[in-house]
């Protein structure tokens, strides 16, 4: 068998032997095994996001994370043309705020958006000065951890402000979940959204929302899809534990059992959030020794993944992205308008000694281009 490659990607991620080996058994999605699983992630789920199951519930939805977040726009907020009243007020700085202002269009959801350049985190202030220019805003939703950059946005301060001001809360966390800790209730959050193949380091296949029971109560008949209707998605998992609507990944969930083994087994979040950071500290320092220079500072620098400028006009980025796949090193074109960029991750089955051989190998190779 050839070397796997070594994914330094925001996700999909390097997965470990025993998640991909979980995937070798076929199950029923009607098998009572099998709904069990599906009850016993829901629950750790919760659990993960310091909530209790009394308040907050997990509800699972087929398909990549932009699923989850365009279900839970389409089944949260009311359309233009329904009687009910709802604004939506989005806070983007990067192109995973934009796409969230995209959906909104789509669905015919009436919001304001707060626009922020791309290398700067949203603060406090400015969405308190867009709430005041805008009291219309019924629902907030923004991104935790924009990969576009790599930046990671403050929700500790915004979202407690922002629930404070009667408002239902949306955080697309699909790239901080499970690898940053976050304390739902604390911080107000009505609607938390992230994937499988992130953070918890599990494979493609499904997102899950983490909501606040009584605000996805208040949901109902709203939906304008059937299969991105999140509260109907909710009420098959309430009233059938384990049953999802439609046909589910089965295998992605045996992966996904098999990934929160691991997170506990390493000690949960708060120990994965301290492996990341290593490898984003190292990673940095290393790439400033070879001449790379990192795009964000580190105060608003996520450990996720990290943009670097392409150091020179000469420099031939597809050249070297092709050296280091030869070399089973997998990374990541840039994605910001800031300028020509790359992004390496450093999140997945990823430790200090995998980011120490990059660095040599990309010395190497910088010596051979």
């Amino acid at each position: 068998m050839n070397q796997p490659y070594l994914l330094l990607t925001p996700g999909p991620l390097s997965t470990s032997a025993a998640v991909k080996s979980a995937m070798q058994v076929d199950l029923s999605t009607w098998d009572q095994d099998y709904l069990a699983i599906t009850e016993d992630i829901r629950q750790q789920l919760v659990a993960l996001a310091k909530a209790q199951l009394a308040t907050y519930t997990a509800v699972l939805l087929q398909g990549s994370g932009s699923y989850g977040v365009e279900a839970v726009l389409n089944t949260v907020l009311p359309k233009t043309y329904q009687k009910s009243y709802g604004c939506l007020m989005i806070a983007i700085n990067g192109a995973y705020g934009k796409r969230m202002a995209e959906m909104a269009d789509r669905l015919q959801i009436q919001h304001v958006d707060l626009v922020v350049p791309e290398n700067e985190p949203i603060t406090l202030d400015a969405v308190q000065a867009f709430f005041r220019e805008h009291p219309e805003i019924t629902h907030f939703a923004m991104i935790h951890c924009e990969t576009t950059t790599g930046i990671l946005n403050p929700i500790e301060t915004i979202f407690p402000w922002v629930k404070a001001q009667n408002v239902t809360t949306i955080v697309d966390a699909m790239s901080s979940f499970g690898g940053i800790p976050i304390d739902v209730p604390e911080l107000g959050i009505d609607f938390l959204i992230s994937s499988a193949n992130k953070c918890i380091q599990g494979v493609p296949g499904f997102a899950f929302v983490i909501a606040n029971r009584a605000s996805l109560e208040q949901c109902a008949n709203r939906s304008t899809s059937v299969s991105l209707d999140l509260y109907a998605q909710y009420i098959s998992f309430r009233d059938h534990p384990g049953k999802w609507r439609f046909t589910s990944p089965t295998h992605t969930i045996l992966a996904f059992q098999q990934a929160l083994r691991e997170l506990a087994l390493e000690g949960g979040i708060a120990a994965r959030h301290t492996r990341y950071l290593q490898n984003q500290l190292q990673l940095v320092a290393g790439m400033q020794n070879l001449g790379f220079e990192a795009l964000l500072p580190a105060d608003y620098q996520s450990p996720i993944i990290t943009t670097f400028k392409i150091p020179s006009a000469s420099f031939d980025f597809q050249a070297f992205y092709d050296a280091l796949k030869r070399r089973y090193f997998v990374i990541y074109p840039g994605k910001t308008t800031e300028g020509p960029s790359f992004r390496i991750g450093t999140i997945g089955n990823v430790d200090t000694q995998h980011i120490a051989t990059l660095l040599a190998t990309i010395e190497t190779i910088q010596q051979q281009l």
